[in-house]
C-alpha cells in the first residue's frame, strides 16, 4: 500500500519543511476543536433551542464529551501505535476525525452530537500522541525546539479561527450557526489525510531502526541531511541510533512494567512526562481556550457580543505570544520560557481575580487586559510543552509514554472544562485564585525536577538522569545533568567515534 514505501522525491530542508508542515496540519486541526464550542455554547442561540438550551452542567459535557474521545484514542495509540508506525497512526487519526465531523454537522439529537464530539475526539487522540513523536524523530536538535513550536502556534491559529468562524455565523437564526462551525474541521482533516495519502511523508528513521529496516533509515536519514546515502555522516548516524535500540532491546520483547522501573529512570520520565500536561491544563487555559465568552459574559457582566468580539482577540494576542518561542526556544531553553510563562500567568491571574472582586464595570475591563497579557505569556512558555514526553524519552519507550501523557493530559482538560462552568457560576472571581496558586506552584517543581533539553540529540536522552538521586541530577546542576554533545557511554566504548569529532544530522 501506499504508506508502506518509501517515496523520497524531497531532501534536506524541503523535506524537513513538509514533515513540518503535516505536523502543524494536525495541530490546526487541534486547535480548532478546542475552540469550536466556546462560541456554539452559552447563548441563547439556534445551537442552544436545537438542543433544548443545556444548562452549565450540559455545555460542559457537551464540550469535555470530545476530551474523552481524545483520552480513547490516546490509549488505543498505546497498544498499536508503536506497531502500525507514525504515519499510518496521523493517517487514521485524520480520517475518523472526518467520521466525527459528518456525524456532528448531521446531528439532530444530543446523543447524535455527542457520538460525533467522542469520534473525533479518538482522532485527536491519535494524532496528538503521535504527531510531536513524529516531528522529534524528524527534526534536527539544533532547531528542534523551533519546529515543535510551530505545532504550537498553528495550534493557536485553529483556536482563532474557531473562534472567529463561530463569531461570523452567530448572527444567524438557522441551523447554520452551528453546522457550518462544526462541519469546517473536516477540511483540515481532509488535508491531513491527503498529505499523507501523497506518499511524500518518510517514515521516522527510529521508528524504521526498530523494525530493522537500516536500508530505509538510512535512506530517511540521508534525505533528511541532504547527503550521499553512504556519507560517513549518515552512516554512523544510523549505527547511533541502532546500538541505541538494541542497548534498549536486551531485555527482550517490550513489557508494560518497564514503565515502572526505577533503577533505570523509566518511571521518573513517565512521571514527568505526564507532570507536565497536568501541570499545563491547570495552569487555566482552557477555562479560557474553551468558556473565554462565557467568562467575560458571566464574571466580567459584558453583552455576548462584546464578549465573542473579545474572545477572539484574546486568542490574536495568544498567537503572537506563542511565535515568541519560535526564536527564543532553542537559545534560552525550555525551562528558562516555563519560568517566565509561570511568574506571568501567577501575576496575571492575580490582578484579574482582585479587580474582578470589585465589581465594577470600570474594573472589569481591567481584568479583560490581564486576561489578555495572561494569553501572551501562556503562548511564552506552556503553550509549548506537547513535545516534552518526546524529547525526555529514548526510542523503547517514546511513541508508548507520548500516548500515555496524552491520555493524561485529555483527563486533565475534561476535568477543567467540566469544573470551569460550574465554579464560574458558583465562586465567580475566586476561580482565577486557584489558578494563580497553581502556577505559581509550577515554578519550584519545574525547577527542581525538569531538565534541559535544548540542543540534545534524542541518542542522548538515555543519560538524563544518570546522577541519580531524588531530582535525578536536576537540581544540583541546575536543570543541565547532560549538555548536548555528551555520547551515550556505550557508543563511546565501542570506538564508534571520539565526542568532540562525532557530528550527526541531529548536531
Amino acid at each position: 500500500m501506499i504508506l508502506q514505501k518509501q517515496n523520497l522525491r524531497f531532501r534536506g530542508k524541503t523535506l524537513r519543511f513538509l514533515v513540518t508542515f503535516c505536523s502543524c496540519t494536525g495541530f490546526l486541526l487541534l486547535g480548532y476543536d478546542q475552540g469550536l464550542m466556546s462560541t456554539i455554547v452559552g447563548a441563547d442561540n439556534r445551537f442552544g433551542k436545537d438542543f433544548n438550551h443545556p444548562n452549565s452542567d450540559v455545555q460542559g459535557l457537551l464540550s469535555s464529551v470530545y476530551d474523552l474521545g481524545c483520552c480513547l484514542g490516546s490509549a488505543m495509540c498505546y497498544f498499536v501505535g508503536e506497531k502500525a508506525g507514525r504515519r499510518w497512526m496521523m493517517l487514521t487519526g485524520g480520517s475518523t476525525m472526518i467520521i466525527g465531523t459528518i456525524i456532528l454537522a448531521t446531528s439532530f439529537t444530543r446523543g447524535q452530537f455527542y457520538a460525533g464530539r467522542i469520534i473525533t475526539g479518538i482522532g485527536n487522540g491519535f494524532n496528538s500522541s503521535t504527531i510531536p513523536v513524529y516531528q522529534a524523530e524528524c527534526a534536527l536538535a539544533g532547531n528542534r525546539g523551533r519546529m515543535l513550536t510551530y505545532q504550537a502556534v498553528v495550534t493557536i491559529a485553529g483556536v482563532i479561527i474557531a473562534y472567529w468562524v463561530g463569531y461570523g455565523t452567530s448572527f444567524t437564526d438557522s441551523p447554520v450557526q452551528w453546522r457550518f462551525p462544526c462541519s469546517l474541521q473536516g477540511l483540515f482533516a481532509l488535508a491531513l489525510v491527503i498529505e499523507l495519502l501523497t506518499g511524500i511523508l518518510p517514515e521516522t528513521p527510529r521508528w524504521l531502526v526498530t523494525k530493522k529496516r537500516y536500508n530505509e533509515a538510512q535512506e530517511v536519514l540521508a534525505a533528511i541531511l541532504d547527503e550521499d546515502l553512504d556519507s560517513d555522516i549518515v552512516l554512523q548516524e544510523v549505527q547511533d541510533i541502532k546500538t541505541t535500540v538494541d542497548n534498549e532491546a536486551v531485555g527482550g520483547e517490550f513489557r508494560f512494567g518497564e514503565l515502572f522501573e526505577i533503577s533505570n529512570g523509566n518511571l521518573r520520565r513517565l512521571i514527568l512526562s505526564c507532570g507536565i500536561m497536568i501541570m499545563q491544563q491547570f495552569t487555566g487555559s482552557n477555562m479560557i481556550n474553551y468558556y473565554a465568552p462565557i467568562v467575560y459574559q458571566n464574571t466580567m457582566n459584558l453583552t455576548r457580543n462584546t464578549s465573542l468580539i473579545l474572545g477572539g482577540c484574546c486568542e490574536i494576542v495568544y498567537l503572537i505570544g506563542a511565535f515568541i518561542p519560535v526564536w527564543t526556544i532553542d537559545k534560552y531553553g525550555r525551562r528558562t520560557m516555563l519560568f517566565i510563562s509561570s511568574a506571568g500567568l501567577t501575576v496575571c491571574f492575580i490582578a484579574v481575580s482582585g479587580l474582578l472582586s470589585q465589581e465594577r464595570y470600570a474594573t472589569s475591563v481591567a481584568a479583560s487586559c490581564f486576561v489578555f497579557l495572561y494569553q501572551l505569556f501562556m503562548g511564552v512558555g506552556w503553550l509549548n510543552v506537547w513535545f516534552f514526553p518526546a524529547e525526555l524519552n529514548g526510542t523503547r519507550l517514546r511513541s508508548r509514554v507520548q500516548a500515555i501523557a496524552s491520555f493524561v493530559n485529555w483527563l486533565s482538560v475534561f476535568a477543567v472544562v467540566q469544573i470551569t462552568p460550574k465554579a464560574i457560576d458558583n465562586i465567580g472571581w475566586k476561580t482565577f485564585v486557584i489558578f494563580a496558586i497553581l502556577n505559581f506552584t509550577w515554578i519550584p517543581i519545574v525547577y527542581c525536577f525538569y531538565p534541559e533539553t535544548k540542543g540534545l540529540e534524542l541518542e542522548d536522552i538515555d543519560h538524563l538522569f544518570d546522577r541519580g538521586g531524588f531530582t535525578g541530577g536536576v537540581f544540583t546542576t541546575r536543570g543541565h545533568p547532560i549538555r548536548p554533545g555528551e555520547r551515550k557511554k556505550d557508543i563511546e566504548a565501542k570506538g564508534f567515534a571520539d565526542e568532540k569529532d562525532h557530528v550527526s544530522y541531529a548536531e
